[in-house]
């Protein structure tokens, strides 16, 4: 059964426990969403990840939107009040708001970019970084050569993303070359020293979703020119690197992401926990970037480029 839709307007806890608004009148709110309250464009983001929720999901949908000063304590009642029987929490905020529940309400995490290893192994649910396996299993379908993958990261932010990359990679037979930066200035040298011993024949760089390494304003700029200049493929973890002149991205499909965080909850409810931890993305759109394709040699055909969710230059 299709879970029920309620509007994503702006609404308080104040509001959403005052009989006026006819809540009482609404199905129980066996599964809730909790997530941020903020402009666009992030509110379409997670309309549509709400929309699969609801889809994926055989019960009544209840959506929670909160404000950066929501008092866990406050929606806790209210949702023990409304008969939850677990929560999707959405976003920074919404795994902030529903840290301190119940521990008999499972919650299930999503739209979140990392989390701490420390945290990942207590919590469940699914990042918003896609799965490096998926990455590369892209990047041999596209050049079958490639035998190494270069990528600058912050330990502090990825080092649970590069354990996964690291075993993805061998099943690849790549070999991954992980530099570690903690700042712009070490990034940048990483970078450096990376593109000095780079060869666009058998290399490619891996930008992953990470404000320091992949900084947007000085970062990547200096490393897309210098891929540019060496004939190095570099693909993304971002959709928007793309159209600045990266090769391909994976980015998220944010219905199936939401019809699958509805499955992880269903089966959280019924005890079934052996999807514990906050996985890599694997409900992923892809793009891809045809000139720069050309600049590097490399030919991608129609019938490839139908693979493709999104190809630029637009047609």
């Amino acid at each position: 059964m299709q879970g029920a839709r309620y509007a994503l307007s702006p609404i308080s806890l104040a509001e959403l426990s005052d009989p006026s608004k006819r809540l009482d009148a609404l199905p129980p709110g066996v599964l809730a969403v909790v997530y941020p309250d903020i402009g666009e464009p992030y509110r379409s983001v997670f309309a549509k990840i709400i929309e699969g929720i609801e889809d994926g999901a055989r019960l009544a949908v209840r959506t929670y939107p909160i404000g950066p000063g929501q008092d866990p304590a406050e929606l806790g009642g209210l949702l023990k009040k409304n008969g939850t029987k677990a929560v999707i929490a959405l976003g920074r905020q919404g795994l902030k708001a529903t840290s301190s529940l119940d521990s008999t309400i499972p919650v299930v995490v999503g739209g979140v970019l990392a989390i701490p290893e420390a945290e990942n192994r207590s919590l469940m649910g699914i990042s918003l970084t896609p799965d490096p396996g998926l990455l590369f299993t892209r990047l041999k379908n596209l050049m079958p050569g490639v035998k190494r993958v270069v990528v600058v990261y912050n330990p502090q932010h990825n080092e649970w993303l590069i354990k996964i990359a690291r075993d993805a990679a061998k099943a690849h037979g790549l070999e991954l070359a992980a530099y570690e930066a903690r700042d712009l200035a070490a990034a940048a040298r990483a970078y450096e020293t990376a593109f000095a011993s780079t060869d666009g024949k058998r290399d490619a760089v891996w930008l992953p979703q990470d404000s320091t390494t992949v900084d947007e304003n000085t970062i990547l700029p200096l490393v897309l020119k210098e891929s540019w200049n060496r004939n190095v493929p570099v693909f993304s973890s971002s959709f928007l690197h793309v159209k600045k002149g990266a090769l391909f991205a994976l980015y998220p499909n944010n219905l199936e992401l939401g019809r699958t965080l509805a499955s992880s909850a269903l089966a959280a409810m019924s005890g079934d926990f052996r999807r514990k931890g906050v996985t890599p993305l694997r409900e992923v759109q892809t793009a891809v970037n045809l000139r720069t394709a050309s600049h590097i040699g490399l030919v991608i055909g129609y019938q490839q480029q139908r693979s493709f969710d999104f190809v630029f230059p637009e047609p």
